[in-house]
């Protein structure tokens, strides 16, 4: 019997069911195995009260501290976290107030290892709480957690001590393992550990049915991701302006929004662009599959779960030169790997647009991407984390 403790700060709720939705697939997939138990610890940072009474943090501020989630137990221990404050001390922080509690849960749940599923702050807390207790933890680097905290010295030296210490590493793309060796994490400590897909769900449809359901004529451009400066929607508008014939959905919501309608408006692209906002992952491959294009030119990626997700629909993907693309868009049925800028990001969706691949060949590229793989691999990986420390 191999026991888990997944920590996980990404992981959905009901205040924000979309948020960590490849965190909650991994997990229920690892759990579905026989002789694998797990529990999952997403602990919330919250403002001290009455800031928890601000519209922007009660719906997450009234969240059960325990709940029976997809047949999983999921504790959700809050951790005071001043606004406007730096995120430095936030390991230290959430580690003295979890500790209390996870010496409690093992007494019932006598758990062999913890699973941290994102670097920062996951990571460095996990460390702490593993010596702590007396066992071994692994980390997972997901993208942003490295490229952009990775970027900041205070936070970075965290990082890196959490990486020597760990019993073990997981990377979701080579690129990824590659950049944490250059911050002077220990290469041999590093798998690589790809995302999965649905394929019954993620798969080609209908494509000209799909856009007469939404009410588009003409090519149809998806991006979806978080509205926020480093998932390039910006670029992606710009771009749109010099594809007339072009309707652009945006998925997510973000702090970019108001920013990005204004942009829409002066570059005369109202009419073209709709904000949908954010949507339960279960509308994604009705959207991805509608596409002919699914267009995301972020500035940081491990290797993000919607390529993989557009090219098991059919639809080839345009992103920029970062993390894993290459693993991903290894062939020129699966798209195009472009630079972060919006000339280019158009000359290649006009070029996709001029000769289309067929859906089937682009749904190929995914196949090396599935969940089963997944949970075999992070199966062994935790396992062996598991026996070398006992």
């Amino acid at each position: 019997m191999l026991r888990v403790l997944t920590l996980a700060t990404l992981f959905p709720n009901e205040a924000q069911p979309a948020f960590g939705i490849f965190v909650e697939r991994q997990t229920l997939g690892l759990a579905a195995l026989p002789g694998v138990e797990v529990e999952v610890v997403s602990p919330r940072r919250l403002p001290p009260w009455p800031l928890t009474l601000h519209p922007a943090v009660a719906r997450r501020a009234a969240l059960p501290d325990r709940e029976h989630y997809k047949g999983l137990n999921v504790h959700r221990p809050r951790f005071i976290g001043w606004p406007g404050l730096g995120h430095t001390d936030m390991p230290k922080v959430m580690a003295r107030t979890l500790l209390p509690q996870l010496r409690r849960l093992r007494e019932r749940f006598p758990f062999d290892v913890i699973d941290a599923e994102f670097f920062w702050p996951d990571g460095p807390a996990a460390m702490r709480l593993a010596a702590a207790l007396g066992v071994p933890f692994s980390v997972k680097a997901r993208g942003a957690d490295i490229e952009h905290w990775g970027e900041q010295p205070a936070i970075a030296r965290q990082i890196v001590a959490a990486g020597h210490a760990a019993g073990g590493l997981l990377a979701v793309s080579a690129a990824l393992k590659a950049r944490m060796a250059a911050l002077g994490i220990p290469d041999d400590k590093i798998r690589v550990h790809h995302t999965g897909v649905d394929r019954a769900q993620f798969q080609p449809i209908d494509r000209a049915a799909a856009k007469a359901r939404l009410g588009v004529d003409g090519p149809l451009l998806v991006s979806v991701g978080h509205l926020i400066p480093r998932k390039g929607q910006r670029l992606t508008l710009a771009a749109l302006a010099e594809i007339p014939e072009a309707t652009l959905i945006l998925v997510g919501e973000g702090g970019d929004r108001a920013a990005l309608e204004r942009l829409a408006q002066e570059h005369g692209l109202v009419g073209r662009v709709r904000f949908l906002g954010g949507q339960p992952h279960a509308a994604l491959p009705a959207l991805l599959g509608a596409a002919d294009v699914m267009v995301l030119p972020s500035a940081a990626e491990g290797l993000a779960n919607v390529w993989v997700e557009a090219l098991a629909c059919g639809t080839p993907i345009v992103i920029s030169d970062i993390g894993g693309a290459p693993e991903v868009v290894d062939r020129p049925a699966a798209g195009r790997i472009v630079v972060r800028e919006p000339r280019a990001i158009a000359a290649a969706v006009r070029e996709i647009l001029a000769d289309p691949p067929d859906p089937d060949r682009v749904a190929e590229a995914a196949e090396k991407f599935s969940w089963e793989r997944n949970s075999a691999e992070l199966f062994a990986h935790l396992s062996e984390v598991a026996a070398k420390a006992a």
